[in-house]
């Protein structure tokens, strides 16, 4: 019997501590509080990880007036000030690293880079593999050959007979296998402006804020001259797919656009007509 009585005890004891220890929900009532447990869900933010890192890595190629190098050595331009003001907004340093056009989506997805700042147009490609920020400037992809030739290409036929040069992986690349002109794709835009000089092509595919600012009168090639626009198209900004980044900069371009940052920067380089709204 004194058994028993001592089982019914020790029952009775233990219900009381469930009680005690538990609400209806099975969650602690009185005592320490139960730690977090992080869930499936949870996703990493790319703006902590880069504000714990310190440093914004941009991923860039040589391109004026978006990203080239001053006399100096600095890396200066429409985006890499746009790209410095964001990091200075996120309190990191900013790093601009070259990278290989074509490899622009695997240089984000390896962490090589946070983010691809660089003239990038908005084509399917790029939009369904990174997650891009909203339009900021407008461009085209424009014919460029030497200046004696420009009065005869008009149009995109009037150019089907000309040898080009583009950019591989760019929207220059893609201009060109629309119209099926016969190509080679080299490493940079800047490469196949070189390629036209040279005359080992009759002509290239190019931004046409890139030849407002890089051929012409004033310019390293004043003998050559931009003549059709293949395309119209927005430039947008390439942080890794569901990236918190890329509504952050959202946020830093309309703030820009608002006190009147961008339009300054935009001039200083001469484009401030091509600027989107934000």
């Amino acid at each position: 019997m004194r058994r028993k009585i001592i089982a019914l005890l020790l029952s009775a004891s233990m219900m009381v501590a469930s009680f005690v220890a538990c609400g209806s929900n099975g969650t602690p009532v009185t005592g320490e509080t139960a730690p977090d447990v992080e869930t499936e869900e949870s996703t990493e933010s790319d703006v902590s990880y880069i504000q714990q890192k310190g440093t914004l890595l941009v991923g860039i190629t040589d391109f004026a007036p978006m990203d080239y190098k001053s006399d100096e050595g600095e890396w200066i331009g429409f985006d890499a000030d746009l790209a410095k003001k964001v990091a200075e907004s996120l309190g990191v340093e900013v790093e601009f690293v070259e990278i290989d056009w074509d490899n622009k989506i695997l240089e984000l997805q390896n962490k090589s880079i946070d983010v691809v700042w660089n003239g990038m147009t908005l084509t399917p490609e790029v939009t369904s593999s990174m997650e891009c920020s909203k339009a900021y400037l407008n461009n085209a992809q424009v014919v460029v050959v030497s200046a004696d030739k420009a009065d005869s290409i008009k149009t995109a036929e009037d150019a089907s007979e000309l040898s080009f040069a583009v950019e591989s992986g760019s929207a220059g690349e893609a201009a060109a296998e629309e119209n099926s002109y016969n190509y080679v794709a080299v490493k940079s835009q800047a490469d196949a402006v070189m390629e036209v000089a040279a005359g080992t092509s009759d002509a290239c595919i190019i931004d046409l804020l890139m030849a407002g600012a890089m051929i012409g009168e004033g310019t390293s090639y004043p003998d050559l001259a931009h003549t059709v626009e293949l395309t119209t198209e927005e430039y947008g900004i390439g942080c890794r797919k569901d990236s918190d980044l890329a509504n952050y900069i959202n946020e830093q371009l309309k703030a820009l656009y608002d006190d009147g940052t961008m339009e300054s920067i935009g001039t200083e380089y001469g484009v401030q007509e091509a600027i989107v709204a934000q």
